[in-house]
């Protein structure tokens, strides 16, 4: 999964939950950029580029999020 798929994702789970979801490209450094749902935070790398299961999984994580519910 690619990191753009990965934010409109998360962004149209949050929808259909009616949860707050706000991704901020300047937030980050570089490439990087910081997604927020509600009050939990992760940082995307690259959104272009494909994101590795470890980091992908640790996303999902401190987003307290699982695969499946995507």
């Amino acid at each position: 999964m690619r990191g753009n798929e990965f934010i409109k994702k998360v962004q149209r789970y949050a929808k259909l939950k009616n949860i707050t979801c706000m991704w901020h490209p300047d937030k980050g450094k570089g490439s990087h950029g910081v997604l927020t749902l509600n009050t939990r935070i992760t940082v995307v790398r690259n959104p272009k580029d494909e994101l590795k299961s470890g980091t992908l999984h640790g996303m999902l994580k401190q987003l307290d999020l699982r695969l499946d519910e995507l």
